[in-house]
């Protein structure tokens, strides 16, 4: 944090935070190069840049603006107390997109802040989320009002952050912003944007854009709906263009759009269009990441558009292949008919999938999961393989339904990060629910699978082996020697002694730092055994007699009589139930061009 003497202007400090999560040894989760850019910081940074520009605390006053990114830089209160003191002025502290995994290390990041007296604002998923959707707050929400910690809930939008920064600035911060029966229009806003420093400190100098919020579907487990909303609130294709010309022009090329399902984005053809005129039209080098629902090719001309724009990697929400999960889910939008056509397409287009798996339905068990994944692995061609506990997030219906039962669910927020079991399953034992999902990770990222994926992608004109040789590295490591999920992952882990979570001891130097080493040799060697067995993998594909002619059940073309043969219709649960609604729903729309055409002739 740059420190600046005040001069005769007065100052005020806006000091943004995105806080991290603590692993199960109770450390803070850091990296020298964390994996995903924070788009909740890029949002407010933006916002706050457009309160200073319009000067919302007065003419003459400096308004000083600092973001931390906790997943890759550590977070020093006080030093940051610190340098406010010695640069004077006044300062609000917000901790900024706060999960509920994150909310126990947001309020301990705010302690020492309000022990200085300077005031403390925390926003984000949790505190929205259990606004939404409970009668009452719940007790840790509580206990960090009773700390004197502010809330926001909501988004911060149409000038809602100059009002939070005015009470600040006033020595007036209200116990609670709630904004949660106004979403804002996104059209026009400032667009997301972070100072150069951050996005280096993310791998492959990666940034963020929201260009919608809000999701159509029911998902019970899902909190995106009840946050965000059901209707589609977007930003404009001028509002993109800005962005991507902004960071280009700092050497960023590289970005992911972190809608929820951009597939249901009402504007993403005009969207896909304009990056399709900067990237072909003017030569830009520009890649995106996105994610859609399983049903976004049956959308004209989305997947050529969005590859054409410059997509190379999809995240889809398959979620489950036993239809009768996804409908107790009440994600009926997901086909398993469908499935396999909308794989091979993206496929076919070059770009890498990455798909999510949750383990935990009701219909669930060891057995059935380990039958699953050998079907995936058999019939669909899936890149990279993401699994999660069904976790009832606060701000979800699952949650709330649970709450309201009186069903045990942990009280550690903490453990909400999708990676921990915090429910009982009602058939499977705690035990057996863990070891399963333990056993998916093992059963998906076998040495054999790997090479089949290499093979897979190898034997593709358009495929890219190096690029997803690295991605399947980059999970397979997280999981084999990390402990943490890959989307929480990075490069070379951070550790600080002094930084554990409230109420665990600090340890010994002598214990820590020997144990530290011991962890990094070990992976070290981990890492690079890996690499060579599995860069073995790869010279072995491209230098194989049958490279381009290779072929397998999952990336074959489709047959006729697939429906009949493949497990994925008959060994599922549901699955035959499915098969048959495709059936008579297919028959139903062969029948109506032949009512129309006899229409016609009749008149």
């Amino acid at each position: 944090m740059a420190i600046v003497p005040a001069g005769n202007a007065p100052v005020f400090h806006f000091v943004m935070i995105k806080p991290t999560h603590y692993d199960d040894d109770g450390y803070p989760i850091q990296w020298f190069r964390s994996a995903i850019p924070s788009n909740t910081l890029a949002c407010l940074n933006a916002l706050a840049e457009d309160a200073r520009r319009r000067e919302v605390l007065g003419t003459g006053v400096d308004i000083r603006l600092h973001t931390f990114d906790e997943t890759n830089r550590r977070v020093r209160p006080d030093r940051i107390i610190r340098a406010i003191r010695k640069a004077g002025g006044k300062a609000l502290i917000g901790m900024v997109g706060v999960q509920s995994n994150q909310f126990p290390r947001a309020v301990d990041l705010a302690r020492p802040f309000l022990a200085a007296g300077l005031p403390v604002c925390i926003g984000g998923f949790h505190v929205s989320g259990c606004l939404a959707m409970l009668p009452e707050l719940p007790a840790d929400i509580r206990e960090a009002q009773n700390l004197g910690i502010s809330l926001f809930a909501g988004e911060a939008e149409e000038h809602r952050l100059d009002d939070v920064l005015r009470d600040a600035w006033h020595g007036k911060l209200a116990p609670l912003y709630n904004h949660m029966d106004a979403l804002p229009t996104l059209t026009g806003e400032p667009p997301p944007i972070l100072p150069r420093k951050h996005v280096a400190r993310t791998s492959g100098s990666l940034s963020s854009i929201d260009l919608g919020r809000g999701c159509p579907y029911q998902c019970s487990f899902c909190t995106i709906i009840n946050v965000q909303g059901r209707q589609s609130r977007v930003r404009s294709a001028d509002d993109l263009e800005r962005i991507v010309r902004e960071n280009y022009a700092d050497g960023i090329k590289r970005f992911f759009i972190t809608d929820d399902n951009f597939a249901r984005n009402s504007e993403w053809e005009s969207l896909f269009d304009r990056l399709i005129s900067m990237r072909v039209g003017e030569g830009m080098n520009i890649g995106f990441t996105i994610q859609v629902d399983t049903l976004c090719h049956k959308i004209p001309n989305f997947i050529e558009k969005a590859t054409k724009a410059g997509v190379r990697r999809v995240f889809i929400g398959l979620e489950n292949i036993n239809p009768d999960n996804l409908v107790a889910a009440k994600k009926r939008q997901n086909k398993i008919t469908e499935y396999r056509e909308m794989l091979q397409k993206w496929r076919n287009h070059g770009a890498i999938t990455y798909a999510g798996y949750i383990l935990g339905f009701p219909a669930d068990t060891k057995e059935s999961i380990a039958r699953d994944i050998e079907i995936i692995k058999r019939e669909l061609p899936i890149d990279i393989l993401e699994f999660f506990f069904l976790t009832p997030l606060p701000g979800s219906e699952d949650h709330k339904v649970l709450l309201q039962k009186g069903v045990w669910m942990d009280p550690d927020m903490n453990k909400y990060d999708l990676n921990h079991r915090v429910s009982h399953h009602p058939t499977m034992s705690d035990l057996e629910w863990e070891e399963a999902y333990r056993l998916a990770w093992d059963t998906f990222y076998t040495p054999e699978h790997i090479a089949t994926i290499i093979r897979r992608t190898c034997a593709s004109k358009v495929g890219r082996p190096r690029t997803t040789l690295t991605t399947i590295l980059w999970f397979y490591l997280m999981i084999l020697y990390e402990g943490v999920h890959p989307l929480e992952g990075g490069a070379v882990r951070l550790k600080f002694r002094r930084d554990r979570r409230s109420g665990m001891p600090i340890e010994n130097p002598l214990v820590f730092y020997p144990r530290l080493a011991g962890e990094a040799a070990v992976k070290a060697v981990g890492y690079i055994r890996t690499y060579l067995r599995t860069k073995r993998m790869l010279d072995a594909a491209l230098k194989s007699p049958d490279r381009w002619t290779y072929s397998d059940l999952a990336i074959a073309p489709p047959q006729e009589d697939e429906f009949d043969q493949l497990d994925l219709y008959h060994a599922t649960t549901g699955g035959e139930e499915a098969l048959a609604r495709k059936r008579r729903d297919d028959a139903i729309r062969a029948r109506v061009p032949i009512v129309a055409g006899a229409t016609a002739k009749a008149s």
